[in-house]
C-alpha cells in the first residue's frame, strides 16, 4: 500500500459525497495504490449509512466504526493505527483542509528531504469569536509548549512510515496530535495553504469541546500553568513579608494601622489565588487519575475492510 488517508467524522452526512469524491480524486493523481480510512466517531446522523455506501462502489474505501463519540484526537489515533500505507495522510472531515494539496505533500516527501509535512494556514484572520480562540489558543501553545512552529497549524499533515510509527508509541489518555507530531522530531517541513470555509452543515466542535481540548493541549505539553502557582506563591510570600516588616516598624513606632477594607481584600484576593492554584493542580491530578485508569483510549464496533 502506498498511500493511507485517514478521515475522522461526527455527523457530517452533508459533506459525504464532495469529501470522497474530492479525496479519491486528489489520491489517483498520486497513485491507484491508495486507501481512504474514515473513522466514523460515534455519528448519530446518516453518516456511517453513507459511507458504507460509498464503500460499495469504491473498493479502496475503508469505514472504522467506533462503538460511541470518543472524541476527534482518539478517532485520529484510531485510523492511524490501521493505516497500512508507506505514507499516511491525515485530515479533518469538514473539508475546510483541500485534500487538493496531498500531492504537494507527498512530492516533499518522496524528495526524502523530510519525514513530515504538515499545513500551515496564512488565512485565518476574521475576528469571529470562534477563530479568535483558535487564535489564542494557538499563539498560547507555541509559546507555553515550548515546541516550535505550532501557530496556525492543525491535523492536516502527511508522514512517512517510519515517523508514524513513532508517533504511535505514545499511550497517553489526553492528547493533542498535532503536539505530538511536532515533539517526535523527525525532519519536519510545511506547505502554506488557505483554510477554506465550512461548505454546509455548522462544526462539531462545541464550545467546551474547544475549551477542553485546548486545555488538554497546555496542561500535557507545558509546565508553565504549575510553574506560574510557583512563582505567584514566591511573589507572595516576599510581598506580605515587606508589608509584615513595614507594620512592625510602623506599630513600634506608635502609628495606628487602620483599613478594614483593604484587609478584607488582600484575604479575598489570597482565597482566590489559593482556589486558582488549586485548580491548576487539580487538572494535573485528574490527568494522572486518567492515566492510571488505563482505559482504552476508543473501542471499535467493527471494520469495514
Amino acid at each position: 500500500m502506498k498511500i493511507s488517508l485517514v478521515i475522522p467524522l461526527y455527523n457530517e452526512q452533508e459533506l459525504i459525497g464532495e469529501l470522497v469524491q474530492r479525496s479519491v480524486a486528489a489520491l489517483k493523481g498520486i497513485t491507484d495504490d491508495f486507501e481512504i480510512l474514515f473513522v466514523d466517531d460515534g455519528s448519530r446522523d446518516l453518516t456511517l449509512r453513507r459511507l458504507l455506501e460509498y464503500r460499495s462502489v469504491e473498493p479502496r474505501i475503508k469505514v472504522l466504526e467506533l462503538s460511541k463519540n470518543f472524541g476527534h484526537q482518539a478517532a485520529f489515533t484510531a485510523g492511524l493505527s490501521l493505516a497500512k500505507g508507506e505514507f499516511v495522510a491525515m485530515m479533518d472531515g469538514d473539508l475546510q483542509d483541500p485534500p487538493e494539496r496531498i500531492p504537494e505533500m507527498f512530492g516533499m516527501l518522496q524528495s526524502g528531504d523530510y519525514d513530515v509535512i504538515y499545513a500551515k494556514r496564512t488565512n485565518r484572520v476574521d475576528f469571529s469569536s470562534r477563530n479568535l480562540q483558535a487564535l489564542l489558543f494557538h499563539k498560547s501553545f507555541t509559546r507555553m509548549s515550548g515546541l516550535s512552529d505550532m501557530d496556525k497549524t492543525g491535523n492536516f499533515s502527511m508522514m512517512n512510515r517510519a515517523a508514524l510509527s513513532a508517533l504511535l508509541q505514545f499511550s497517553e489518555t489526553t492528547r493533542y496530535m498535532p503536539g505530538l507530531r511536532s515533539y517526535i522530531g523527525y525532519r519536519q517541513g510545511f506547505i502554506l495553504y488557505n483554510r477554506d470555509d465550512r461548505l454546509r452543515g455548522k462544526s462539531k466542535m462545541k464550545w467546551s469541546k474547544l475549551l477542553g481540548l485546548s486545555s488538554d493541549a497546555i496542561f500535557s505539553f507545558s509546565k508553565l500553568p504549575i510553574r506560574i502557582c510557583l512563582y505567584l506563591g514566591l511573589t507572595g510570600i516576599i510581598v506580605f513579608f515587606i508589608a509584615g516588616i513595614y507594620t512592625l516598624i510602623a506599630k513600634i513606632a506608635g502609628f495606628a494601622i487602620i483599613g478594614w477594607s483593604s484587609t478584607l481584600l488582600s484575604i479575598y484576593f489570597l482565597g482566590s489565588i489559593q482556589l486558582t492554584f488549586l485548580g491548576v493542580l487539580g487538572e494535573y491530578i485528574y490527568r494522572i487519575y486518567k492515566e492510571i485508569q488505563r482505559r482504552p483510549l476508543y473501542l471499535v464496533r467493527k471494520f469495514n475492510e
